[in-house]
């Protein structure tokens, strides 16, 4: 395909009239939307000033390249645009921009298109070509100049030698796969033959990796250059001098990064754990591996739990039974907030859990898989815990089904990622989940249940010290929803005893990693330091939920120490004989308690400071 199949008269604006980076983006926005290339040109706008957000495509050569790859593009395209007097783009050399070109490419553009795109980035690494833009003066002239300098039938012949000694290798990728990683991967190439440097790229473009490195070429190269954006496959470069930096360094200083490739001045790369996937840039130290992988669901399902839980809280000031359009409490603005933090957000919760999860083990194609397998551990009561196995599982099978089919024709690269991946892996991913994982889940919760139903004849603080511990375990799954179950049965059979320990142990893990968070400040994040204020809202609405980002983060700390003390709590509440009539928790329903209420937020705040000292001991500080 010509470059001037996507670059028409229509997509070209000679003058472009706008003084600023938003200005030009909105003119070649509407360029293309007036020559019918857009479904959505709101939508297609914020694609592109998403893609500005994570590093400026003003590549400097008074160049600027905003690009996206959405569904809100009808067709591909390019529009172009010339500023005579210049545009501040944030350019990578601080010079004000002259020429740009819009690339908007659809979510799942073809082999062809993707070929055409990369070839324009490239060509624009050419100073004739800039030249000649710039000076030309109608829309004719532009095509004329791009039409000479689009050499399609010329297969990329990489430089190689009779040895693979003294090689320098470099891999280039950006998000979108179809501007600076081609740009860059010329950049290095350039600069390479013009200092006598041997060097051989590797392009992770949207078309899939071209001119990938071989195991013998890295054993045997100097040093690798990763300029990269987005995830790429680094593991493989393990006891080699690794040079690693954003996408645009390459561009903007090709001479530099080759001289330190050469002098080996880096360090040698001791590799990540499991999938070796990293963004590149990243020069300090990070958790990788599975706790990287969790870590990305969790920091992500984080503004569900605040958010939802709050207006939650909001809605109980109304009254416990605020909600209930059959309760005299019923107040419409509550019952609203119930329905967006509860019925939406909440909801949302575990499956958003377990598609950043697969998200972030085989990157956007996990992200559809592990959401619905998120849904099904929800729906199917297996709690947070489910949508952590879910993640994971979703993420690996998706990895798996890249693998197989990484030897397709390249004709069939474009439909990988909006079929392939999707159909197969959503299959998969909710075959296993409703085959093997929902009912063992299932038949446990009903285990336990039926395990409570004899136990709740015996002894009381036993019964407490199990029933509070049970909340704790995993924080709204089947273990959780069990002992809360028990205890509105035993409401129901006049017991009021059990659900008033059931909601003191509920209401202790937010609060005690609350109080973590206040008195512990050194051993917590900032982030979950925030959550921790927020933890305060939730605990004190009986929301055990608020402890789940703490428990997803670090299991082995949080979870014995919220169990512990919640367990205290549950089983402090039976002692001092407190009963509860409402089937619900939280600050609110302390006034209608049968037995004193200030004993009772007693072994609530017990529970909590043993939760929180236990935490504080255990966790180590932040570094």
């Amino acid at each position: 395909m010509r470059i001037t199949e996507l670059l028409t008269k229509d997509t070209i604006q000679i003058n472009i009239s706008s003084t600023s980076k938003t200005g030009v983006i909105d003119e070649l926005v509407s360029v293309l939307d007036k020559s019918g290339k857009l479904e959505d040109p709101k939508e297609f706008k914020q694609a592109i000033l998403n893609r500005e957000a994570q590093s400026t495509t003003g590549i400097g050569e008074g160049i600027a390249i905003p690009h996206a790859k959405t569904s809100a593009v009808k067709a591909p395209a390019i529009a172009f645009g010339k500023s005579a007097q210049g545009v501040d783009y944030e350019s990578l050399d601080g010079a004000p921009a002259h020429l740009f070109f819009m690339i908007a490419a659809t979510e799942g553009a073809n082999q062809t298109h993707l070929e055409a795109l990369s070839r324009l980035s490239s060509m624009l690494m050419d100073s004739e070509v800039r030249k000649a833009l710039v000076n030309a003066s109608s829309k004719e002239e532009v095509l004329e100049i791009i039409n000479v300098h689009d050499r399609e039938d010329e297969e990329e012949i990489p430089a190689e030698t009779s040895t693979n000694e003294g090689k320098v290798l470099a891999v280039t990728a950006c998000p979108t796969g179809i501007a600076h990683t081609y740009m860059a991967a010329d950049a290095l190439k350039a600069k390479a033959k013009e200092i006598g440097v041997n060097l051989k790229v590797e392009t992770n473009g949207s078309g899939g990796a071209k001119n990938v490195l071989t195991s013998e070429e890295i054993e045997n190269a100097v040093a690798i250059i990763v300029a990269a954006d987005t995830k790429v496959e680094v593991n493989r470069f393990k006891g080699k001098h690794v040079i690693e930096v954003p996408v645009a360094e390459a561009i903007r200083r090709p001479e530099e990064l080759l001289n330190q490739a050469m002098k080996q001045d880096a360090p040698l790369y001791k590799g990540r754990e499991q999938s070796g996937e990293t963004g590149a840039g990243l020069e300090k130290k990070q958790k990788t591996g599975f706790y990287k992988h969790l870590m990305n669901g969790v920091s992500n399902m984080l503004p569900f739990v605040v958010g939802g839980g709050i207006l939650i809280a909001i809605s109980f000031l109304f009254g416990i039974q605020s909600a209930n359009p059959d309760s005299p409490e019923y107040n419409e603005f509550a019952a609203m907030l119930m329905k967006i933090g509860g019925d939406n957000a909440f909801y949302l919760m575990v499956p958003v859990l377990a598609g950043f999860i697969a998200m972030s083990i085989s990157d956007r194609p996990g992200f559809a898989p592990g959401m619905v397998g998120g849904l099904i551990a929800a729906t199917g009561q297996s709690g947070f815990l489910g949508g952590i196995i879910a993640g994971f599982l979703a993420g690996y099978v998706v990895l798996g089904i890249k693998r197989l089919t990484n030897n397709f024709p390249p004709s069939l690269e474009g439909i990988k990622p909006v079929l392939i991946y999707p159909l197969l892996g959503i299959f998969i991913t909710g075959f296993i989940m409703l085959q093997f994982l929902v009912e063992p889940l299932s038949a446990v919760n009903t285990g336990i249940q039926n395990w409570l139903d004899g136990l709740g004849t015996g002894n009381l603080i036993l019964l407490g010290l199990v029933l509070g511990g049970m909340m704790a375990i995993d924080m709204g799954g089947p273990i959780n929803k069990a002992a809360f179950t028990f205890g509105i049965a035993m409401i129901e059979g006049g017991n009021l005893a059990p659900h008033a320990a059931i909601m003191a142990g509920g209401m202790v893990p937010p609060l005690g990693l609350a109080l973590a968070t206040t008195i512990f400040k050194k051993k917590f994040n900032d982030n979950e330091r925030k959550a921790g204020f927020a933890a305060y809202f939730m605990g004190a609405s009986f929301i055990t939920e608020g402890a789940i980002p703490f428990a997803a983060a670090d299991p082995f700390r949080v979870i014995p120490s919220i169990v512990t003390g919640s367990a205290v709590a549950g089983a402090l509440a039976m002692f001092f004989g407190i009963g509860l009539p409402a089937p619900h928790g939280g600050l609110f329903v302390f006034p209608v308690v049968e037995g004193n209420p200030f004993l009772y937020l007693l072994a609530v705040l017990i529970g909590s400071v043993i939760t929180a000292v236990m935490v504080g001991l255990l966790k180590k500080p932040i570094k």
